[in-house]
């Protein structure tokens, strides 16, 4: 799918909830933000959802997709948007791993954009209008995760990358969506 494809898209729908997914460093959140620059609306952050450390158990991580709170993200975005009323939520502080004081109190809109890598976890499926996934090659992509977070670079090959990659595999993300790459 090319970008030009998913505006034109997105400008015939009334309403649309759009969920990018996709590799880390591969352009989610530039490419949210640039539709949301074009069409308006709000965009959710999945990192915003990360597991708070009490929810971090082995089990839970060893679950493909697990190390995202998408029970919690269901409830307070979601939810709300499919029936057309104020989101309020906590976003993930991952410098205190756990929830921020801060809630985000944010009116309807009918144009939302769920970005993170996560968001087409099969939980929140039903509530999505159109979604796509972004896809780089792997060189690329550490040397984007070099210049952004050096100083979590190993954290990234040895711990958050293989569980994205797990869960790419595990629900087959690249064949059942849309690929931009």
């Amino acid at each position: 799918m090319k970008i030009d494809e998913l505006v034109f898209q997105l400008q015939q729908a009334e309403s649309f909830i759009l969920a990018i997914d996709g590799m880390s460093t591969s352009g989610k959140t530039t490419l949210a933000a640039q539709l949301q620059e074009q069409l308006g609306g709000h965009v959710f952050h999945m990192d915003d959802f990360f597991l708070p450390a009490e929810k971090r158990t082995p089990q839970r991580l060893a679950e493909p997709g697990g190390n995202v709170d998408y029970e919690r993200f269901l409830e307070t975005v979601l939810k709300p948007l499919s029936q057309k009323q104020t989101v309020s939520y906590q976003p993930f502080d991952c410098s205190v791993m756990a929830l921020d004081k801060t809630v985000h109190e944010i009116s309807y809109h009918p144009y939302n954009i769920i970005e993170g890598s996560y968001a087409l976890h099969p939980e929140l499926l039903p509530y999505y209008t159109h979604q796509v996934v972004l896809r780089i090659d792997s060189k690329t992509q550490l040397q984007r995760l070099q210049k952004r977070n050096p100083k979590q670079m190993n954290q990234f090959i040895d711990m958050w990358i293989p569980l994205e990659n797990d869960y790419f595999t595990y629900y087959h993300i690249f064949e059942k969506y849309p690929v931009i790459d």
